[in-house]
């Protein structure tokens, strides 16, 4: 089972270069069921990345772009008046999928980001006083233009810590852009995907049960310390006003138990917990004024913290 989902890198790949880091971490994502913002300038293939991955396990996809006059009902869906019947029925928002593109949510008000959030966390959407289960597996890519700041609003706390992981899309180097140009050249084009000749290696039963065999692999206790060590050390920073939540620990947790997994391994080591620090922690804390000011930025910040917190022999 493990050897199949590796390959959806090798899928994607066929339509989209040089993201890797991006595709592992979407499919940790499905395996521990977590949502995902992707951050990066317009044009790195952040939406053609997430249909990709979709189209190799076989999974709905559904994109939303969010515009400052987007409303609630517009994520979640609504309830609309049946002429013929004279009742009121619910139509299902584009939430109700596998894989949901959130397109520039910064770009939305509060009210409507705050729809989001009993989807990310509970997998259901309450409306009318009805509860209705999300599809299995869930996940929300959300993405957001690091550059552009007019006119957007920022995700609160709350919301931010929801994601599992915040992975930033960079520019591509010269060799990576050279083939992808010549992949054009070639007549690739993303809007028909389908002919590119992403195969189908999983569906959503298998990501399910793959996920099943994450929540065994064994975390020795010294590991457990690890995380805890960490994470209190995200508190006492000099350099930070917000530290890690539980939540985040728990995340970081989960999400090192399928890098394990993928690697064919039946215990979480330090190296595993350490290499997804800086994804899993980045969007969870905040630095001081002061901090910003000297120039201080996130990742040196949790990069000097895994300096000083001893590693478990």
């Amino acid at each position: 089972m493990r050897t199949v989902l590796l390959r959806v890198g090798e899928e994607t790949a066929k339509a989209v270069v040089g993201q890797e880091a991006a595709v592992r971490g979407i499919l940790i994502g499905l395996l521990v069921q977590g949502h995902v913002l992707l951050e990066g300038v317009p044009g790195v293939a952040k939406t053609l990345l997430v249909r990709s991955v979709a189209q190799a396990l076989d999974l709905t996809s559904q994109r939303l772009q969010f515009t400052p006059d987007l409303m609630p009902g517009d994520v979640t869906g609504s309830l609309v008046y049946d002429a013929k019947t004279g009742d009121f029925t619910f139509r299902e928002g584009p939430v109700f999928t596998h894989l949901m593109v959130a397109d520039e949510i910064n770009r939305t008000p509060p009210k409507t980001q705050s729809a989001l959030l009993e989807a990310m966390e509970e997998r259901q959407v309450s409306t009318d006083g009805i509860t209705r289960r999300l599809p299995s597996p869930f996940l929300v890519a959300a993405t957001q233009n690091p550059v552009e700041h007019e006119g957007t609003y920022p995700l609160p706390e709350a919301q931010l810590d929801r994601f599992l992981f915040k992975l930033v899309l960079d520019l591509p180097d010269r060799d990576t852009e050279f083939r992808i140009l010549a992949r054009h050249a070639a007549g690739f084009d993303s809007r028909r995907l389908r002919d590119v000749g992403i195969e189908r290696v999983a569906g959503p039963e298998q990501l399910l049960a793959a996920g099943a065999r994450v929540r065994q692999i064994h975390v020795a206790p010294e590991v457990l310390a690890y995380i805890v060590d960490i994470v209190q050390a995200t508190r006492r920073a000099p350099s930070l006003s917000l530290g890690v939540s539980p939540r985040g620990a728990t995340r970081l947790l989960a999400a090192a138990q399928a890098q394990a997994w993928l690697a064919g391994r039946g215990f979480v080591t330090p190296d595993d917990v350490k290499s997804l620090v800086p994804m899993t922690f980045r969007h969870r804390i905040t630095l001081r004024p002061e901090a910003q000011m000297e120039g201080a930025d996130v990742d040196r910040v949790l990069a000097s913290i895994l300096d000083t917190v001893a590693v478990p022999r």
